[in-house]
């Protein structure tokens, strides 16, 4: 599919750090391994992407530079982040897992995640959900255009999309030839 310009593949990187990982997504694949897979997946000619999600406030924003800096030495084409949302019963979640894990950095995390979010733990409108507003939004987002930039990503290619069909509905007339 790959050869044929028909899939591409997005992996999400959001620390290099294997202990804050696990702490992270603790049966989900370490940040070496997501490595290992973009360089094979390069290796092998199937375009792949990063998104660094989540970018989480005092946690992993400091080493977005280096997270974009590995995912493009592994080969990846492009790369996108994703600023933490914390919708709903996700937020006494989250903080309950901060207060475990990191209890000296949470109202830190907690005030810079508020800031990003209008003094809120979430905000669902569009296009200011994924990337968050205000200083602290918009410090991180430049961070990520310098480095992307500095990194010269080429991007992924156009998928090719003449070889599908629209499916029919269930009762339209089926074509003769």
């Amino acid at each position: 599919m790959a050869q044929e310009n028909l899939a591409n593949i997005m992996i999400t990187i959001s620390t290099l750090d294997p202990l804050l990982s696990r702490k992270l997504e603790p049966r989900a694949a370490v940040p070496k391994r997501r490595l290992q897979i973009i360089e094979r997946l390069a290796a092998n000619g199937i375009p792949v992407g990063v998104l660094v999600a989540p970018v989480i406030p005092v946690l992993t924003d400091p080493a977005l530079e280096q997270i974009m800096q590995a995912v493009r030495n592994a080969g990846a084409l492009t790369a996108g982040y994703i600023l933490l949302r914390l919708p709903h019963e996700v937020s006494p979640l989250f903080r309950e897992w901060l207060e475990i894990h990191w209890p000296g950095k949470a109202s830190h995390v907690m005030s810079q995640i508020r800031q990003a979010r209008g003094g809120r733990d979430n905000v669902a409108r569009f296009g200011e959900r994924m990337r968050g507003t205000g200083q602290y939004a918009g410090m991180i987002n430049q961070r990520f255009r310098l480095m992307h930039r500095k990194l010269d990503f080429p991007g992924l290619p156009d998928l090719r999309t003449d070889l599908f069909a629209k499916p029919k509905l269930r009762g339209d007339q089926m074509d003769l030839f």
